[in-house]
């Protein structure tokens, strides 16, 4: 069985104030994760919410996440291997920004199967239109 979980974070000006969510689908239950922060960037938002989704679940499950950030996506599957093996430096040499968030999802990341799929923000898929609403709801608290 594979856990599906839908992940978004938002700002309201950036930085700002901030909101991440998370929707986990599993054994058929639904379970709606969100948070917030003061003084904080889209991009944290955007690495919070998989990680407080994935501390919600089993160790070694299966695991889909769905994010509209291809930040998170491009830098836990493509970026992160060159950064680990550049001293956490950007092509540019340039410190990589969230370092110690993309740790976390990383060493997290280690203790899952897991299949990152990007889906387009404010399109048709439903949930992750209402993570969408439920990040921003947040930010807004």
């Amino acid at each position: 069985m594979i856990c599906r979980i839908y992940t978004d974070g938002s700002c309201i000006d950036n930085p700002g104030k901030g909101g991440w969510a998370a929707i986990i689908l599993i054994d058929k239950k639904k379970i709606i994760i969100s948070g917030k922060e003061n003084n904080t960037t889209n991009n944290r938002m955007e690495l919070l919410a998989p990680i407080k989704a994935l501390k919600k679940i089993a160790k070694g499950s299966k695991v889909q996440i769905f994010t509209d950030s291809k930040y998170v996506k491009s830098g836990i599957t493509e970026w992160i291997h060159n950064w680990k093996k550049n001293g956490w430096k950007t092509a540019n040499k340039k410190d990589v920004k969230n370092k110690e968030l993309w740790n976390e999802l990383d060493s997290l990341s280690n203790s899952f199967e897991i299949k990152w799929s990007w889906v387009k923000a404010h399109s048709s898929d439903k949930l992750n239109n209402e993570v969408d609403l439920l990040a921003r709801t947040s930010a807004n608290i």
